[in-house]
């Protein structure tokens, strides 16, 4: 009898331990992930939006402040991008269009870890450029 008694705990206290485990998924966030998140039509896709979305701040332009804005957030369970904050920015108002824009996002396909969609912390580097005819090297005179 004792025996079966010690079976049926070791049986219970497993089941515990597992619903423990996917109960814990359900509010961590995971840095690794077996399946991570996708952006809606993916690397090219969150390119393009971006790109499009993007407006160079002017305090930054007249500063010629150029580089990489490193934005953390967490793709949730149902796909939406929440906790975005500066890992390191470059200033000039970069590091707030930053945030501004990857608050715009649409929702991503959530990340799963052991079959289980789980919240995931995702690390975007924003590069910030100048480009056009005002910030090119001076043209050369014509003979």
């Amino acid at each position: 009898m004792r025996s079966i008694v010690s079976f049926v705990l070791i049986v219970i206290s497993c089941s515990l331990m597992q619903a423990q485990e996917l109960n814990s998924f359900k509010d961590s966030v995971f840095n690794v992930v077996d399946n991570p998140p996708k952006y809606p039509g993916g690397d090219e896709a969150l390119m393009t939006f971006l790109r499009d979305n993007i407006n160079y701040p002017q305090e930054a332009r007249e500063k010629n402040i150029q580089g990489t804005v490193y934005v953390s957030f967490i793709v949730e369970t149902d796909g939406s991008v929440s906790g975005i904050k500066i890992l390191r920015g470059i200033g000039g108002g970069c590091d707030e269009e930053s945030l501004r824009v990857v608050g715009l996002m649409p929702k991503w396909s959530p990340g799963y870890h052991k079959g289980e969609v789980v919240r995931v912390q995702f690390n975007l580097p924003i590069r910030y450029v100048l480009t056009g005819p005002h910030f090119s090297l001076k043209k050369k005179k014509r003979k």
